[in-house]
C-alpha cells in the first residue's frame, strides 16, 4: 500500500494560555491496554498477539497493521477471530501514525501491529532513515539521528495516544545459551534477549511479554497485578491475558461524577469549533484526558488531535473570532 508523503511540521507553541495547575481524583477511567509481545522467530508471538487483540475486542472486528507478509491472515477464522488488515511493505516510522489515524477514523477499538520491529530495521525503517539523513551532515551517523529521533518519538506517541487498545509484536535478537535440561545435561537453547526496536521501548508499554521457542510466555513487566511475573505455557491470549487485563482496566470507574467520554467526540467538537476561546477550552480538556497526541487525519494530512485543535484555534484567532 502506498501512503501519502508525510507533512508533519514541528509542533507549534501551545495554543492554550497557561492556566492553573489543577489536581483531580486519579482514576483508570478511559485507560486502554498497551501490550507488547516479543520473541524469537517461531515462538508464537503473532498468534498470541492476535488472540490478545481478539480478547480485548470482545467479539468485535479489530484492525491489523501487518508488516509480516500476511502472517496474521493465516489465522483468520480460528476461534472466531475476525479482523481487517492493512498490508504494509515499507516501514517509514512516519507512516505508522498515518495508519493509526486511519484506524481511528474507521472506529477500530483495538489495533494489532505485527510487527513493530520493521519500523526500526525494515525497508525505510528508522535505521535506513539514519543512513539517508546522515548525508546532510557529511556522513555523520550520529548527526543523522537528529532528524530520525523525532520521527521515532512521534511514532511511539501515536501508539500510546491511540483511543483504543494497542497490541504490538517485536522480534527479539536471537542468542543461543546453554541450559540444563530435565536430565540434568547442558544443551543449547534459542533465546530472545532484547527486542529489535529502540533500546528501552518496552518501558512505554503497560504489559510486556516475552515468548521462547517452546511457546512459553513470561510477563516481564505488568501494571496489572493479576499478571505480575506470570509464566504461561502455550497461552490462550484471550483468556489468559486479555480477560484479566480488561477486568483490571474496567475496575477503575471514575471516582467522581465525571462521565467517560468517547475520544471520537473530541474530534467532532474540534471540527465544529466556532471561536478561539472554545479552542483553548477544548485543548485543556483534551490535555487533561491525555489525548493530545492521539493520531488524527486532517483530510489526508497526518497530525495529532492536539495539533489539530491548536491549528483550528490559531486560524480562528487570525480571523478575528474570539
Amino acid at each position: 500500500m502506498t501512503l501519502p508523503s508525510p507533512k508533519r511540521a514541528a509542533r507549534p507553541a501551545n495554543t492554550a494560555d497557561d492556566g492553573e495547575f489543577v489536581f483531580r481524583p486519579a482514576t483508570k477511567e478511559g485507560s486502554k491496554a498497551r501490550v507488547a509481545v516479543q520473541g524469537v522467530s517461531g515462538s508464537g508471538k503473532t498468534w498470541t498477539g492476535l488472540s490478545i487483540a481478539n480478547g480485548l475486542a470482545e467479539g468485535r472486528r479489530f484492525a491489523v497493521i501487518d508488516t509480516e507478509r500476511g502472517a496474521a491472515s493465516l489465522y483468520v477464522g480460528i476461534n472466531g477471530i475476525a479482523f481487517d488488515v492493512l498490508q504494509m511493505h515499507r516501514y517509514d516510522p512516519r507512516d505508522l501514525p498515518k495508519a493509526l489515524a486511519a484506524a481511528e477514523r474507521a472506529g477500530y477499538g483495538v489495533v494489532f501491529v505485527d510487527s513493530l520491529s520493521h519500523f526500526w530495521k525494515g525497508t525505510d525503517g528508522a535505521l535506513e532513515q539514519v543512513d539517508k539523513h546522515k548525508g546532510r551532515y557529511g556522513g555523520n551517523t550520529f548527526a543523522g539521528w537528529k532528524d530520525v529521533t523525532p520521527m521515532q518519538n512521534d511514532m511511539i506517541d501515536a501508539l500510546l495516544a491511540y483511543p483504543g487498545h494497542i497490541v504490538v509484536t517485536m522480534r527479539s535478537h536471537t542468542e543461543w545459551v546453554l541450559q540444563e535440561n530435565e536430565k540434568g545435561k547442558k544443551e543449547p537453547k534459542q533465546m530472545g534477549m532484547r527486542a529489535e526496536q529502540r533500546r528501552g521501548v518496552e518501558y512505554e508499554f503497560g504489559l510486556v511479554c516475552s515468548m521462547d521457542i517452546d511457546n512459553t510466555l513470561t510477563v516481564i513487566k505488568s501494571r496489572c497485578p493479576a499478571l505480575h511475573r506470570a509464566v504461561i505455557k502455550e497461552p490462550n491470549g484471550g483468556a489468559d491475558i486479555a480477560k484479566p487485563l480488561l477486568q483490571w482496566l474496567n475496575d477503575g470507574s471514575p471516582s467522581g461524577d465525571e462521565p467517560a467520554v468517547d475520544p471520537a467526540e473530541y474530534v467532532d467538537r474540534a471540527e465544529r469549533l466556532d471561536s478561539y476561546e472554545d479552542a483553548v477550552a477544548l485543548h485543556r480538556e483534551v490535555e487533561q484526558r491525555g489525548l493530545l497526541d492521539m493520531p488524527h487525519l486532517d483530510g489526508e494530512r497526518p497530525t495529532s488531535l492536539g495539533d489539530y485543535i491548536r491549528a483550528r484555534g490559531t486560524a480562528l484567532k487570525a480571523g478575528g473570532q474570539r
